[in-house]
Formats: C-alpha cells, structure tokens, sequence
C-alpha cells in the first residue's frame, strides 16, 4: 500500500504546469511551478518544516514547546502542520493588512493569532516582529525560528525545490521568477540551480514601498523607499539574511494593482486561482518579456492558493475600494489588452485614398495611421474622408498625404486613460499606443468614451 504516515510527508514535488493562454505574448516557454500543491496550499510548507526539524535536532525546540514566529501567513500555516503532528503550540504575529481568510485558517489549525499594525517600523513595540521576539522572551520552552534570518529556511529551497525544478525541466531552465520576502525560495533555488548552469537568469520581484530594488543595484538601504503598499507576502522594509543579492540577476517592481489584477486575469484564463504575489510574478514577466527569445524557459513559481485572497482581490467591492477596478485608475493598456492580438491597420502616403476607403469598409474601422518610410506621418479619419469626397468625388483617386491630418499622438501603456484623452481634440480622433519598438496599438475617442462613462 502506498501509504504516508503523516500529513508533513506530503510536502513537496508539486507539479510543473505550462501557461497558455496568458502567456500567448510572451517568447519562449512558460512554465509555473504551482505551489499550493502542498498540503498547507502554498511554498512555505517546505521551510518551515525544514526550520522545525534543524531546531529539533538542535535541541532548540522541545517536547511541548511553544512556536513563536511572525508571518504573513503562509509561512504560518506550514508551521501549524508540523505543531499538530509533532504536538507543539504555535503562536502567530500577523500585520493587518494581511487577509482575514489567512487568519482564519491558523486559528482553525489551533494557532493563536496576534494582529499587529502595519504601518510602524520594525523596531516599534507593536510590530509583528517586535511582539514576536518580547513573546518569546517570555514564555519558557518556546522557539522563535524568525524566519527572515533563519537560513534553514534557503536550505529547505536548496534541498528540495531547486532540484525539482532542475529536474522537471529537463535542466532547460533559462530564467527563474519568484516574488521575493524572506529570501528563502529564490536564494535557495538560485543557489541550485546556478551551480548547475551559472547562465539561468535570477529575477526577483518587489513591491513598491520595499527597499530590495534599489538596494540592490546601489548597495543603498533607502528608508525613502519604505511606504505603504497591500500587496501579500512579497517586498520587506528590512533586508533579511536569506537573501542573497549575489544570486539575484534582476529585481522587478510591480504594482499593488498590476499584480491583483493579473491574480484574477490567471484565474479566468488559466484555471489557476492563486494568491496575490502569483499576480505579481507574472506581472513582472511581462513587464520584462523584452529580455526574452523563442529558446526562453522560464519558470514562474506561484506561492499560494487563492482561497486566501477571496475577501480582497477576488471581492469586486473591495477591488472598487480601493480603485482597483475603477475607470479613473484604468490605463491606455487596459483598454488596448482586448484587440493586441490583432495587427495595427495602416496606409502609406502615397497610396490613393480609395485604397483607405476600401480598408475602413472591410474591417469597419473609422481611424487609420498613415505611414511613409516606416514612420507615422498623417492620420485619416471617415470625417475627413467624407469630406474630401463630398468636395470632389475625384479625390479618391489623390494620394492619401493630399487630405491627411496630423500623426496620431503616441502614447504609453501605462499612461492613465484621462491624460490619454486630453491628448485628443476635434481634429484628433484616436491615439497609439506603444508597447515596443515595432508594436503599436490604436486606441479610438470611441474607446475612450465607453470606458469613462
């Protein structure tokens, strides 16, 4: 029979899944490696494990000890498995920003939860860290594995969930993302798998409000860095001992907005419902797809489940709260998603304005580029057109540069769509947006009018 003898021996060799759909733009292959396969629904079942048995064998953690650690969460679940089957108590420090789903869960798993301010410094009496380390000065016989500094928590990525990696790809692997808080997932891996091939590229994604970016690339720790922000489980305001920024190529920002929403995008598209830094991690590929080429195999890994997120991302009133889903926070991208698939129509200068009619008709389109060269140098739209036909019916046979308008103003993706629409007058019927060197995309008044009403 193929039996295991407790829970804690499930965690581990989660599967290795391609992404389709949303990962159609993309070059290369992309692969996620879905964590919440593991018996607590997320990555940090393996680290905590991995603390628990090195403080055991340590003589650090005691037959009917108490676990004290502060967590987002994750991290907290993995320790609850390993207090009901190993018989310890477990004690939780916890921010309130994180979700009450997560909360619930520990305390159904026997955790006692402490919920302490978000927005206090490390050092503050009320942080979750400080309350952590004064309630484990406290009570006798208890362990505070501390996890951010606690390098058993690498070592657990090192030994198991490298190697996996390495080996469900076939050692093909070209670039590994994973959200960064710890360090532990992405040292660990990088550590493996860099000794394997030293060319597989590390990238990192980070939160604004958090310091490792910049501390990264100046050696800086910036506190003007530190803010506020509510995305889950990745980005810090101190820099922990499992990271190790040697291993790490690249570190991505993301924002709160950018990761929720592609949270809920990889749901709906790929089947897949995780939690918020999952959004974040493939958010920060396709923020970073211009490094990649069709021989890219690139490995996401995806921390948790979504389950833990339903009363925040996946809540539609709570998204609007926080104008997540509101059209004043929408941007030229999110209205030009729906049609990228499909190739910018264009007319040369020189070709006749018959030719342009023709083109409108066929594809029922009022606003066409007009190029010369490679270079967008005029504009049409059917007002213009009729126009110029109603003056002269042989003006469709005179080259379109004879009645076209001004360019089209280009724009940025990322460029909020109010700004987008100051850009246009009664001259002006549309804008495009560009997404690359060669890839621009027509964003229409029409577009513009449906998403702000």
């Amino acid at each position: 029979m193929k039996i295991y003898d407790n829970i804690l021996e499930t965690i581990g060799n989660t599967p290795m899944v391609r992404l389709n759909k949303i990962a159609e733009d993309i070059p290369g292959t992309v692969l996620a490696k879905v964590e919440y396969f593991n018996p607590g629904h997320s990555v940090k079942d393996r680290m905590a494990l991995k603390m628990i048995e090195d403080a055991e064998a340590r003589g650090e953690l005691k037959p009917g000890g108490t676990i004290i650690e502060c967590t987002s969460g994750n991290t907290g679940m993995g320790l609850a498995l390993a207090a009901v089957v190993k018989g310890y108590k477990l004690i939780c420090t916890m921010s309130d920003k994180q979700s009450k789903e997560k909360m619930d869960i520990l305390r159904a798993m026997g955790a006692e939860i402490y919920v302490c301010p978000t927005n206090v410094a490390p050092e503050h009496p009320e942080s979750y860290y400080s309350v952590a380390t004064r309630l484990a000065s406290e009570i006798p016989n208890s362990f505070y594995p501390y996890q951010y500094d606690n390098l058993s928590n690498r070592e657990a990525h090192y030994e198991s969930t490298g190697p996996e990696i390495w080996d469900q790809t076939d050692g093909k692997i070209t670039h590994f993302v994973v959200g960064v808080g710890t360090g532990g997932t992405i040292s660990g891996v990088a550590k493996y798998l860099k000794e394997q091939n030293p060319n597989v590229k590390i990238w990192g994604v980070d939160s604004y409000g958090s310091v490792f970016k910049k501390y990264h690339e100046t050696g800086e720790f910036d506190e003007k860095e530190i803010y506020s922000y509510i995305t889950e489980g990745i980005g810090e305001d101190i820099l922990p001992k499992n990271v190790d920024f040697d291993l790490i190529d690249h570190f991505e920002k993301v924002t709160d907005r950018d990761g929720a929403l592609t949270t809920r995008e990889l749901a709906k598209k790929e089947g897949l419902l995780l939690g918020w830094s999952a959004g974040s991690a493939f958010q920060a590929i396709r923020q970073m797809k211009h490094e990649l080429d069709e021989n890219s195999v690139v490995v996401v890994l995806f921390h948790d489940h979504g389950s833990r997120y339903v009363g925040k991302i996946f809540n539609d009133d709570w998204m609007e709260e926080r104008g997540f889903l509101n059209h004043k926070n929408k941007m030229a991208k999110d209205l030009v998603d729906k049609h990228r698939h499909l190739p910018l129509l264009t007319v040369n200068s020189f070709e006749p304005l018959d030719h342009a009619i023709q083109l409108m008709r066929k594809h029922q389109v009022s606003q066409l580029p007009v190029k010369e060269g490679g270079q967008f140098v005029g504009s049409l739209n059917d007002t213009k057109v009729l126009q110029a036909i109603l003056d002269n019916p042989e003006n469709k046979d005179k080259p379109i540069s004879a009645v076209m308008d001004a360019p089209f103003p280009i724009v940025q993706p990322t460029d909020e769509i109010r700004s987008v629409a100051a850009k246009l007058d009664k001259n002006t019927g549309a804008a495009l947006v560009k997404f690359g060197e060669d890839e621009y995309h027509i964003l229409s008044r029409h577009d513009l009018v449906a998403a702000l009403s």
